[in-house]
């Protein structure tokens, strides 16, 4: 599925210095190559359903046996393996006896150290992939799990590397074997081993998918052949500490959301919620609803953050012109897409806002094949805007107790209503501020 820079960071997907991203939710690698395989993972979404079923069911199958995972391998050992590969011991002879094994660590005690402490996490690699391959030895499994398993098989089965499975503890190698084996993985078996380190940073990686399913109670979605579709029930924003649920349904019939309310009332994030569920369903994770089910989506555009360019001299509102136009060229390609807008041109006057925001509106809603979620606040557009057939218009309500606002974060059907904009303004002060700035004495 086609994601730009730009989408990724309007869903916090990525934000490596704040743990307000979905990365940081997420990240429960234990090691840096399952952390930068996860990385790239979250780069690219995937638009091939057999390959996203493949990723779920992957994950299906490591949750149900989260107890049984191996421990053996950890960063520890990976690093002090890729060390040990760049490093230049003494030559070892390819024919040792046990008498050159002890001469060897006599006059080489520093290489025969070296050499010793990263076989034992050479063996700590080898007798976790032996736990692996007894972990996943389902007779079927998915071709992406398969062909990994497959491979680190193939490279195990090394008659040499048989001998060291044979072994019940790495205290059992004599000093002979253990510059033997230290040779052959040196020298012999670094394009193999290296195959083994990479191999689990992707079975890493899919392991901290798997317990970020079941750590943020996650359901599997239910991909269906029905074109243009999403369908939630009680979908909740993964990155709020205690959100309020929705129930959302588009399809082809009702493919353009036309979303109000007053500031903080909830809009942008239901726009996140329902864009951060798509793209994690394409994942092949699971997403914060109770339910799910959605159709396959060539791509996900937002245009929620925008600002100026201050370099290249470009305005607020240039920018937003330049963002609806590359997404007017992305999705004109007869594939489905999701659109998600956070109040569209804020960079120009009331006027001219409403002249564009309707201009935009009623181009987008003839792509049949997209969904489109829109939020304003230009509440007035949307009189001129019922004619359109598969426009739905939905907002948030802002109750005012006495003197307090409340909002209920419940979607309604309709247009808001509400103009809160001086009542905050007053209510935190301002207004009497303002009115009483000439009374100071200086």
């Amino acid at each position: 599925m086609y994601i730009d820079k730009t989408t990724l960071s309007d869903l916090s997907v990525f934000n490596l210095q704040d743990d307000s991203s979905l990365f940081y939710l997420i990240d429960y690698t234990t090691t840096s190559e399952g952390k930068s395989e996860l990385i790239k993972i979250l780069h690219h979404p995937l638009n091939n359903l057999a390959e996203i079923q493949d990723v779920q069911e992957i994950l299906k199958q490591i949750s149900e046996r989260f107890d049984r995972w191996p421990d053996e391998i950890s960063n520890g050992t990976l690093m002090v393996i890729e060390k040990f590969f760049d490093d230049n011991p003494d030559p070892i002879p390819e024919e040792i006896s046990h008498v050159q094994a002890k001469v060897y660590k006599w006059i080489h005690p520093r290489d025969y150290a070296l050499i010793l402490f990263s076989m034992k996490q050479l063996f700590l690699l080898i007798k976790g992939y032996q736990k692996i391959h007894e972990y996943f030895s389902q007779p079927h499994l998915p071709a992406p799990l398969a062909e990994i398993i497959s491979e680190t098989k193939q490279i195990l089965s090394n008659k040499h590397l048989q001998e060291l499975l044979n072994k019940n503890g790495f205290e059992e190698l004599s000093q002979k074997e253990v510059l033997y084996f230290g040779r052959l993985f040196h020298i012999d078996l670094i394009q193999e081993t290296r195959k083994l380190i990479k191999h689990y940073g992707k079975l890493d990686a899919w392991h901290a998918m798997a317990k970020a399913n079941n750590a943020l109670k996650l359901h599997v979605p239910f991909f269906t052949n029905a074109a243009t579709l999403i369908e939630a029930k009680s979908l909740r924003h993964l990155l709020l500490e205690q959100p309020v649920s929705y129930d959302i349904t588009m399809n082809k019939d009702s493919n353009f959301i036309f979303l109000t309310g007053a500031n903080m009332a909830g809009k942008s994030t239901l726009i996140k919620a329902v864009g951060l569920a798509v793209y994690m369903a394409h994942l092949g994770m699971g997403v914060p609803a109770e339910a799910m089910k959605l159709s396959l989506f060539e791509g996900l555009l937002s245009n929620i953050n925008i600002a100026d360019n201050i370099s290249k001299g470009e305005s607020y509102f240039f920018n937003e012109v330049k963002r609806i136009k590359e997404t007017i060229e992305k999705i004109n390609d007869g594939r489905n897409w999701l659109v998600l807008i956070d109040e569209l041109f804020k960079g120009t006057n009331i006027q001219d806002a409403m002249k564009c925001s309707t201009a935009v509106i009623r181009g987008l809603i003839n792509i049949k094949h997209c969904l489109f979620i829109l939020s304003t606040h230009l509440y007035e557009i949307g009189e001129d805007l019922k004619d359109l057939p598969t426009i739905d218009f939905k907002y948030f309500e802002t109750i005012l107790k006495e003197t307090e606002l409340h909002f209920s974060y419940q979607l309604k059907d309709g247009i808001s209503q509400d103009r809160m904009g001086y009542f905050i303004l007053k209510k935190e002060g301002v207004i009497s501020m303002l009115e009483n700035l000439g009374n100071q004495q200086i």
